[in-house]
């Protein structure tokens, strides 16, 4: 097999299964539905490691051509191609994979549900419109997987749509994702009217270092760099798709879609997008301090603001949700450093742990019979060993851990921005380092009132014993003859291999990735000018002599400390944050209310919208148009009719009379000039 024929089966082997699943899933039943649509991503799940393991051996060579042409005009080819090199061999293997665990797990996820068929037709669509995403060598197709992960985001957000809360939160996802599609869209506008008119990667790389200090007028007289105000617009798609402050708020609501989604889409691929564009736009960026400087300040503020609202949530998943959106933040953070190799490398940690700890959510929603309030948990550690197990190896990843595969990443990006020389690395920095205690004390907060303590389950059944449960009841907390349980292999299977890498993959992944030749000719660093990688790689001696030395580092006492306090005020004295929720409450209101954010943007935008409609109906369409254009015409010319009307009286005199006038007024015009002269 050719090598486009390969790239071409990776691509399509899950579209395959995700048109038979939806198409003809009535006529095929449940079980071949998900047969079909788990083949497809294994088949593409295997092929690409066959791909990353050709570029780790050495033995790949770099692909990139057309596929077909889609369009030619004015002497220029727009195709459908395929760039794939190591960057993108990273993506698919960490792509298909955790595609394939979520396919698994939801077999026993989704095991009642009646939209059995068409939930994995549109995962595994998803997963095709990824692919196509991080394997595309020019804009166009760039922005067609994008387009396509957010449609499928938007259709698998609201999978529930019977649920107002669900088709609110994806009509949400849905326009934010717009604002920064529109600003993505304008930066591969300036591309195609500046950089020669092509928009192939390697076209517009070449000519982007001519066009490194050329301005541009977007207002009469003010001169603006055409790379940074390319580079910014770029970023806003990715502030969109990756959820950064300001255009974070639709991510917590997506936790409206099933579980597997929450996993699949908003921890390990999709919010991943934007990190894996930025990064590869890498030779745009390093052209455009001031690009890197808004990248670093929008992700520095996500990093650490979203973690604070991870702190009073309640819902399991939103926890892990807000903690998703801190992550990407410390990503961006690392772009903005000129760190894209570190970015890139927690982009891959984060999306196994996460993933894990979504999954982990979920086991514990099922075990819990749909309650995902943790108030009613604890004391699960007993009932559900695996996954406490698993979401324990999560969360300790996440928080950064020695050895394990989060704190590699994490703290290669601590220490990138730590050496960055960028204006905005001090705010950066400091950023960082609080969230790296706000996220343990979250992150074990949860695990502690979930998995720990007393069983408030059976708290919540002695309150609730005697006033019935029906069926809707069941589905949606214990009654008073359960107990949580368990859940299926189909779901433990899912969490225990990602459990393997969440430990692993980042002790061995980390010199070949951060300090090797991997990404050599995939992601381009001025290193005149940014030389952050080149002297984190100086002081970099072996993965166990960087977790040997972090015994002694500021993350790893903050991680402890963070833990150490979660501890203390969960499962020692729960009366002290009961004590300064009351003391702190319009601090505890403001985090509440998500920085009232939904709020202004509601009254901003949603009510000055309707406001200017109603300004222009009112004005523009009733007043000028009906009332001035339309009715006005209409108005004069009948009153004109009227006046002219009332000169035919159908009298002999009346026309006699007129006729004299007129005579009279000739002979005024003509002769008596005449005379008078």
């Amino acid at each position: 097999m050719d090598m486009k024929s390969l790239y071409l089966l990776i691509a399509l082997a899950p579209l395959a299964g995700a048109i038979i699943a939806g198409l003809f899933g009535w006529a095929i039943g449940r079980r071949a539905a998900h047969v079909v649509t788990i083949a497809g991503v294994a088949v593409s799940a295997a092929l690409s490691l066959k791909v990353l393991m050709g570029f780790l051996s050495g033995t790949a060579e770099v692909f990139n051509g057309p596929v077909y042409t889609w369009l030619t005009v004015a002497g220029q080819t727009y195709s459908v191609g395929f760039l794939v090199d190591s960057l993108t061999a990273m993506m698919l293997v960490v792509v298909t994979s955790v595609s394939l665990m979520v396919h698994i797990y939801t077999i026993g996820y989704m095991h009642e549900d009646p939209g059995y068929q068409r939930f994995f037709s549109y995962i595994s669509l998803f997963t095709f419109s990824m692919l196509m995403l991080v394997m595309s060598n020019n804009f166009i197709q760039l922005f067609f997987g994008w387009e396509a992960v957010g449609l499928v985001s938007y259709l698998l957000i609201g999978f529930w749509f019977t649920r107002p809360t669900a088709v609110f939160a994806n009509l949400k996802a849905f326009l934010v994702n717009r604002v920064g599609d529109f600003g993505f869209l304008l930066g591969i506008g300036f591309v195609l009217a500046y950089f020669g008119g092509s928009l192939n990667y390697t076209d517009v790389f070449a000519a982007a270092p001519a066009l490194a200090d050329k301005t541009i007028e977007i207002l009469p007289g003010q001169p603006w760099s055409l790379m940074s105000v390319t580079c910014i617009l770029l970023f806003i798609g990715a502030m969109g798709k990756s959820a950064q402050f300001p255009l974070h708020v639709w991510l917590p609501d997506s936790m409206e879609g099933p579980t597997p989604i929450s996993a699949l889409i908003h921890a390990a691929t999709m919010v991943t997008a934007g990190i894996f564009m930025v990064s590869r736009m890498s030779p745009l960026f390093e052209l455009s301090d001031t690009a890197l400087n808004v990248v670093m300040i929008a992700g520095s503020i996500t990093a650490l603001f979203m973690g604070f609202l991870g702190i009073v949530q309640n819902d399991i998943k939103r926890v892990v949700a807000y903690s998703t959106l801190s992550q990407l933040g410390y990503m961006t953070v690392a772009l903005g450093a000129s760190a894209y190799s570190a970015a890139m490398f927690h982009v891959m940690t984060h999306a196994f742990f996460k993933a894990l700890l979504f999954l982990g959510a979920g086991s514990v929603i099922m075990g819990m019979h749909h309650d995902q309030d943790m108030r009613n948990m604890g004391g699960l550690r007993k009932y559900m060993p695996i996954t406490w197990i698993t979401s324990l190896l999560g969360s300790l990843a996440l928080i950064g851990t020695p050895f394990f595969a989060g704190f590699y990443s994490k703290d290669s990006i601590i220490e990138a921005v730590l050496a960055s020389h960028l204006p905005a690395s001090g705010f950066a920095s400091f950023a960082l380092l609080a969230g790296v205690f706000v996220t343990a004390f979250y992150s074990f907060r949860m695990y502690f009132l979930v998995f720990h303590g007393k069983e408030r389950w059976m708290e919540k059944k002695h309150d609730d014993h005697g006033h019935g449960h029906d069926e809707h009841d069941h589905h949606h907390g214990l009654g008073p003859n359960d107990k949580p349980h368990e859940s299926p292999w189909v779901v433990t299977l899912p969490l225990v291999l990602l459990a393997i890498p969440s430990v692993l993959i980042g002790f061995f992944a980390i010199e070949p990735l951060l300090y090797g030749s991997f990404f050599k000719g995939a992601i381009f660093i001025d290193a005149a000018h940014h030389p952050v990688m080149h002297e984190l790689g100086e002081e970099f001696h072996g993965a166990v002599a960087m977790g040997l030395h972090s015994l002694t580092t500021l993350p790893l006492w903050l991680a402890i400390s963070g833990v150490a306090l979660a501890w203390f005020f969960y499962m020692k004295a729960p009366q002290i944050p009961a004590a300064i929720k009351a003391k702190c409450a319009p601090v505890h209101a403001l985090l509440e209310n998500k920085y009232y954010l939904d709020e202004i943007y509601f009254a901003v935008f949603a009510k000055g919208s309707r406001a200017l409609g109603t300004l222009f109906w009112k004005f523009g369409d009733i007043l000028l148009i009906d009332g001035l254009v339309v009715n006005g015409a209409a108005k004069l010319v009948g009153a004109l009719s009227g006046l002219v009307r009332k000169l035919q009286t159908g009298f002999i005199y009346t026309y006699a009379a007129t006729m004299v006038i007129g005579v009279l007024a000739l002979v005024s015009y003509w002769i008596l000039p005449l005379v008078l002269h």
